[in-house]
């Protein structure tokens, strides 16, 4: 019997990054003045998205504010530049290092997360990750829409992709064994779907591998 397919999942904002990168990464697409007034002009849904602590009701204000109308060939151009500064500077040392440990020994190695695919596939090919799931835009004619091209990829929605990116090669939960690392109740599903779970809250060289 051969042995079982390892794979590492990595949350990407805060647990390989030092800090959060969508919030930068709105701002150098759009300018506060337009951040502020188109925020300011869906007051009701942004109050509600606050009141109910709805993450994915404040991602799409966000997205509808910054992006609707914006050729993709923009994003994906601001994308690449931002996605370099993050690999070249923003990265924590102690995740990045495990994750060179899990490619070492010959793991699947996938980043899944809430932030936007664009910048995040570039810094996941920086780090020769073999996938990454994470938030889309919905394009249409080459131009953003302002909505999201399905949920915020958070909480139950990571779950769901990762077995569906699963699915795409073959392989179904049972046949793998899964770490994933993770820092925030946003990362809570994935880390309980998975045989080594590691909270990364603390350096992770307290962790053994």
């Amino acid at each position: 019997m051969s042995s079982p397919t390892t794979i590492a999942a990595f949350d990407f904002d805060e647990t390989l990054t030092r800090r959060d990168t969508v919030v930068p990464f709105l701002r150098l697409m759009a300018s506060r003045r337009r951040i502020g007034a188109g925020v300011a002009m869906r007051g009701v849904r942004t109050f509600q998205a606050l009141a109910r602590r709805d993450r994915h009701l404040l991602r799409s204000v966000a997205t509808e504010v910054v992006f609707s109308g914006r050729p993709i060939a923009d994003v994906e151009r601001l994308a690449d530049d931002y996605g370099v500064s993050i690999a070249d500077g923003l990265l924590r040392d102690d995740t990045a290092a495990r994750l060179a440990w899990h490619r070492e020994r010959g793991h699947l190695v996938v980043i899944v997360s809430a932030s936007y695919e664009q910048y995040v596939h570039v810094v996941g090919d920086r780090l020769g990750v073999d996938g990454v799931v994470a938030t889309r835009l919905e394009v249409a004619d080459d131009r953003c829409t302002g909505r999201l091209d399905g949920p915020n990829c958070r909480g139950p929605e990571k779950v769901r992709r990762l077995d569906e990116w699963m699915a795409g090669r073959g392989l179904r939960r049972d046949d793998v064994t899964l770490w994933a690392y993770g820092d925030s109740a946003g990362d809570r599903e994935l880390l309980e779907w998975a045989d080594h779970p590691v909270w990364v809250t603390e350096p992770l060289a307290s962790v053994a591998p």
